[in-house]
């Protein structure tokens, strides 16, 4: 043979070939289920989503001086603004099947101000949550103007555009396993529940499809709504048993099924609107302090972006696609501060990972769910039924979808030369960093009660101490630099680095897969134009 080489064995084995679309997906962007199926699958999405709801303003509320019932209408108000901001992404922004819900990473700076000092003069526990609202209405507002307008304006189609296969894997991998401490910590905080509920939901969701092959993905695609039913009914019969009486106040509220209080506090119907709680009023420092927060929430909302088109079935995101989704993500931080939901808004990391777990990435299934987001907020009694569910059942579910949107991530991992040892050290170190970097500003955290970075000025301490608390942030950044700085003009080093699998979808018109998933609708490319 010519050059020497022998000829290759038939069966020796041959690596899997990269695919740009995910494979074996049952319906893609485009393509819907049957009506009744796509009803059931949105709901699962609205219970799923529910958990973040439910968790952020039982934690905050409180603390600002509101009761059962301020907790109760933040809830409503999150949920509402929640299915507003889904429709309106769904449609106008990245039309992805994304849900836009309450982010964890608004949450520390929300804390700073909740406990600024000019709120201590106020003895009314409920005039305190009051004007506590409206300054973080004033920060949200404020902070939402960075997200669109590097969105709407095209800076970040800029930045967007240098990403490669190789700089994904930490940001998206992160914004998954980064999440780590809301998983198994979550579950256990009543472990003969949360346990039950994890077990289940793998053995459904895993075992069900192969022990009975019914070739419908009952199991598969319901594994949500099965096992939460199971689990809710057993933790319901352990507080009727009288299991919990007498245990530790903590020990209660996590397990017992009748201690939310939202039921009793939520009224029939309720119509969230814009300045519920009166004109907002603003402070440069929180403003600036929140706006790195949105900046921060905008790194991890483009990884989980990149994941749910993945488990969409989608092509790679155009950068001009990608900036539009942040341009109408910051309209949803700018909505949630009008309505006053005490948190700004971002990509629902647990939903992206529900998509993979069904294997349904279709866009009306998320629409539905933003219905149920809507509905039950409107009508408050029965969405607070729901909203009652134990927080060691939702930390279950999350064990099994931020790790999902993890593996998402390393898959991007075929793109790449993985004997390239430029490779080996962006990606070890940006993985290593992003890991051990938030560790120790969160641990100093929990030690101190305050992070490493401690001045006289709250809001500075934010604007360091958010972001590198972030796994996702930090490991994301330093991949960002590394891949577009390390020698970056070898001409080896596209290839390496996967590029090349990006570049044809740099722009999505051209594209006939790209232009149909990513094309407005109404005809509105033409008035705007892809930015």
């Amino acid at each position: 043979m010519a050059g020497g080489g022998a000829p290759a064995k038939a069966d020796e084995p041959q690596p899997h070939p990269p695919k740009e679309q995910l494979p074996n997906i049952s319906y893609c962007i485009t393509s819907p289920p049957p009506w009744p199926e796509a009803i059931l699958l949105g709901f699962q999405h609205y219970l799923v989503m529910l958990g973040t709801t439910v968790i952020i303003p039982t934690s905050l509320v409180p603390q600002m001086g509101g009761g059962n019932e301020e907790k109760a209408k933040v809830i409503q108000t999150l949920l509402f603004v929640a299915g507003l901001n889904t429709l309106l992404q769904s449609l106008f922004g990245s039309r992805l099947p994304a849900v836009i819900g309450g982010s964890y990473t608004f949450v520390p700076t929300t804390i700073s101000i909740i406990l600024a000092g000019r709120f201590s003069d106020t003895s009314d526990p409920i005039e305190r949550f009051k004007r506590i609202m409206r300054a973080i209405q004033g920060s949200l507002i404020v902070a939402s103007t960075l997200q669109i307008v590097l969105g709407f304006s095209g800076l970040w189609r800029n930045v967007t555009r240098f990403l490669s296969p190789l700089s994904v894997v930490p940001l998206v991998s992160l914004v998954g396993f980064g999440l780590y401490e809301f998983g198994f910590p979550g579950v256990a905080k009543c472990v003969e529940i949360g346990l039950p509920q994890l077990i289940l939901i793998v053995f459904i969701s895993q075992y069900m499809p192969h022990v009975i092959k019914s070739g419908k993905h009952v199991f598969d695609r319901f594994a949500v709504i099965f096992s939460v039913v199971v689990v809710w009914i057993y933790a319901h019969l352990l507080t009727v048993g009288g299991a919990y009486n007498g245990k530790a106040p903590k020990t209660q509220l996590s397990c017992r099924t009748d201690r939310a209080g939202l039921i009793d506090a939520a009224r029939w119907i309720t119509i969230p609107y814009p300045f519920q709680w009166g004109a907002p009023s603003f402070d440069a420092g929180e403003a600036f302090a929140m706006m790195m927060a949105s900046f921060v929430a905008l790194v991890e909302s483009t990884g989980a972006f990149i994941s749910v088109s993945r488990y969409a079935s989608a092509t790679p995101m155009p950068p001009s696609i990608l900036s539009r989704g942040v341009g109408w993500q910051g309209v949803a931080i700018l909505i949630s501060g009008l309505f006053g939901t005490a948190n700004g808004s971002s990509v629902s990391v647990e939903n992206a990972g529900l998509l993979a777990l069904t294997r349904v990435g279709s866009r009306r299934v998320v629409q539905i769910s933003a219905g149920f987001m809507i509905f039950f907020s409107i009508l408050g009694k029965f969405g607070a039924v729901f909203a009652s569910i134990p927080a060691p059942i939702i930390a279950a579910l999350y064990c099994l979808f931020f790790a999902y949107v993890g593996s998402g991530g390393l898959s991007f991992l075929q793109f790449c030369n993985l004997n390239s040892f430029r490779t080996k050290f962006i990606l070890g170190f940006s993985v290593f960093m992003g890991l051990s970097v938030p560790q120790y500003f969160n641990e100093y955290t929990a030690i101190n009660g305050y992070g490493p970075v401690h001045t006289g000025a709250r809001w500075f301490n934010d604007i360091v101490n958010v972001p590198l608390s972030s796994e996702a942030f930090v490991a994301g950044c330093v991949a960002y630099f590394l891949d577009n700085t390390l020698h970056r003009k070898d001409s080896s080093i596209r290839k390496d680095r996967g590029k090349h699998w990006w570049d044809k979808f740099r722009s999505f018109k051209g594209d006939s897969r790209s232009e149909e998933f990513y094309s407005l609708p109404f005809n509105l490319n033409k008035y705007f134009p892809s930015v």
